[in-house]
């Protein structure tokens, strides 16, 4: 084993651009250790990057495939990154815990307003659209609907990690620059973490936009308290592009050693353990 796994991938069977075996096959050259697809689930409204309900028998079969075709050179796992919209529709529904699938991953995409679901991981001139539109104009409003929406999710369980934990933060701060350092969200951030850590939940780090925007989801500045309070880490990537199938990892495994962090969290013969970080 090694520190080089993902378990965050988005494929053409969403909003990814590329087949899933030009993801294994880049992770393979890469020398990984395993490899996990994780499409968007579908939902019950239409988007433009959730996978169609229609495809997702393909999905499972053609990931079985992968997995047997390529069974000696890596471990692949089937996920799914699966929406809460509320405590009917959720990772924990019976939709997604009968689906035979090796993990789930818990994410909030959509906020719930008087008109229905709204996307807030959307463009920075969208988002402030939607903020003028159904949060009065005011960001805060919009954050801390959020973060109640993530604990909800937590609460009703059924994921195996909380993906990009306080993802809204990179719309917030094209929004209102400064927010994620004012006293409020400093207290609202820690209350979630702490709420996290209770519940014995896992959380990503997730370096998307690392590169792009000197950003990890949750922020780098959260990387102490979240060794503080003891909350085990995977790191992902999440990916949507074959070439960036290790974006980001090492940074992150880098800055988690500064924290004090001695192992983070990986897939192996279908469990998850510990390995220890070594960069």
């Amino acid at each position: 084993m090694n520190n080089r796994t993902n378990y965050h991938t988005h494929s053409t069977y969403c909003d990814g651009l590329a087949p899933i075996e030009d993801f294994v096959k880049e992770a393979i050259k890469q020398d990984f250790s395993s490899y996990g697809v994780s499409s968007h689930s579908p939902v019950p409204f239409d988007t433009c990057w959730n996978m169609k309900r229609e495809n997702l028998p393909a999905y499972l079969r053609e990931v079985r495939s992968i997995k047997d075709k390529y069974k000696d050179r890596i471990e692949i796992y089937t996920g799914l990154e699966i929406d809460y919209l509320d405590a009917e529709y959720n990772p924990s529904s019976s939709e997604f815990q009968e689906l035979p699938l090796d993990y789930r991953i818990g994410s909030v995409h959509f906020l719930k307003t008087d008109d229905g679901y709204v996307d807030i991981d959307t463009a920075p001139a969208q988002f402030r659209e939607t903020v003028v539109r159904y949060f009065g104009g005011d960001v805060r409003v919009l954050v801390k609907k959020y973060f109640e929406t993530m604990m909800q999710m937590i609460c009703t369980g059924g994921f195996d990690f909380v993906g990009h934990a306080d993802k809204v933060s990179m719309n917030a701060l094209s929004c209102l620059p400064g927010i994620t350092g004012e006293i409020w969200y400093k207290s609202l951030i820690r209350e979630y973490f702490e709420f996290i850590s209770k519940k014995d939940c896992m959380i990503e780090i997730n370096t998307k936009a690392w590169r792009s925007k000197n950003l990890f989801f949750p922020n780098r500045e959260h990387f102490g308290l979240i060794h503080k309070l003891q909350i085990p880490v995977v790191v992902n990537a999440d990916t949507h592009h074959p070439s960036l199938v290790n974006d980001g990892r090492f940074d992150a495994l880098k800055e988690m050693l500064s924290e004090g962090f001695t192992h983070v969290r990986q897939l192996s013969g279908g469990q998850w353990v510990d390995v220890e970080i070594i960069i």
